[in-house]
């Protein structure tokens, strides 16, 4: 089961949006648009404090 994650090292500023995309096997941008112009700040910093990041392989 794919598992929602941070990537912090390949996002931009938190890796919220690079994880979302992973996770639904879509594009960052989308992610990044939606929480752009969507009004998703607030909901964008909450899963950066409370997901954790990837795990190192």
């Amino acid at each position: 089961m794919n598992k929602l994650y941070r990537y912090p090292q390949d996002g931009y500023l938190g890796g919220v949006c690079h994880g979302f995309a992973v996770y639904t096997k879509t594009d960052p941008i989308i992610w990044r648009i939606l929480t752009i112009f969507a009004g998703l700040s607030i909901l964008y910093i909450v899963f950066w404090i409370f997901l954790k990041k990837k795990p190192s392989v």
